[in-house]
C-alpha cells in the first residue's frame, strides 16, 4: 500500500485531487458556517422562530443526503456549485442544532448583565453570545470534518472528474485495491490534522503531539 502512493503522485495526480477535494471542502465549510450561524442565532435567541422551526430543523437530520443527489444535479448541474451545495447541506443541518445548544448554554449571569447595562439585542448578540459560542462552534466543526469527507466523496462520485473521490472510485474499478487503501489512508491523515491541532500544546511541535499521542 505504502508503495502505491508513488504511482499515486507520478500517475495519477494525487497531489492535484487532493487540492481539489480540499477546496470543495473548504467551500462547502464556508458557507455552512455562515448559514448554521445566522439560523442558529435566529432560533436560539428569538422564541417565536425556535417554537416555529426548531423541529423541522431537528428532523433534517435524518434526511438521506444520498437520496436528494438527483435533486442536487437537477438545481446546480454536475459541476462543483452541485458538490458545494451537496456538501454544505449535509454539514449545516448538523452545526444548526449544535448552534442553537451552544447559544443555551450561555451563561445566564453574562445575558443578564449586558440586558441591566442596557444593551440592545444586536449588542448582546455580538459582545455576550458570538464571543461565548465562537470557540466552543471552531471544536464542533472539526468534528464534523469526517462528516464532510463521507458527503464529498459522495458528490465526487456523481460527476468522476477531480476529487479524491473520482480517483478511488477508478482505481477500485481497474482494481487497484492497494490504491484505494492508499487513498482511504491519505484521506485519514488529513482529517486527522485539524482534530491533532486542537490537542495542541503550548510551545508543542507537531512531532511532540504525534509522540505523546502514541505513547
Amino acid at each position: 500500500v505504502l508503495y502505491s502512493f508513488k504511482d499515486l503522485y507520478y500517475k495519477d495526480n494525487v497531489v492535484g485531487n487532493t487540492a481539489h477535494s480540499i477546496w470543495l471542502n473548504v467551500q462547502g465549510y464556508l458557507w455552512a458556517i455562515l448559514i448554521s450561524l445566522f439560523f442558529g442565532l435566529t432560533l436560539g435567541l428569538f422564541p417565536i422562530f425556535r417554537s416555529l422551526f426548531t423541529k423541522q430543523v431537528d428532523a433534517m437530520r435524518y434526511l438521506p443526503l444520498s437520496a436528494l443527489t438527483g435533486l442536487f444535479i437537477t438545481w446546480f448541474g454536475l459541476g462543483d456549485p452541485m458538490k458545494i451545495a451537496f456538501l454544505a447541506l449535509g454539514i449545516l443541518v448538523y452545526l444548526i442544532p449544535v448552534v442553537i445548544q451552544r447559544l443555551d448554554e450561555v451563561e445566564d449571569v453574562l445575558v443578564q448583565t449586558s440586558y441591566t447595562l442596557g444593551a440592545t439585542k444586536w449588542q448582546q448578540i455580538k459582545t455576550v453570545f458570538f464571543p461565548s459560542i465562537i470557540s466552543k462552534i471552531t471544536d464542533d466543526v472539526r468534528v464534523l470534518t469526517a462528516i464532510s469527507w463521507t458527503y464529498i466523496i459522495i458528490a465526487e462520485l456523481l460527476n468522476k472528474g477531480a476529487g479524491i473521490g473520482s480517483l478511488i472510485y477508478t482505481k477500485s474499478r481497474q482494481g487497484q485495491i492497494d490504491r484505494v487503501f492508499a487513498l482511504l489512508l491519505l484521506i485519514m491523515f488529513i482529517g486527522i490534522i485539524p482534530v491533532s491541532y486542537t490537542h495542541l500544546r503550548a510551545h508543542e511541535t507537531v512531532l511532540d503531539l504525534v509522540c505523546r499521542l502514541l505513547l
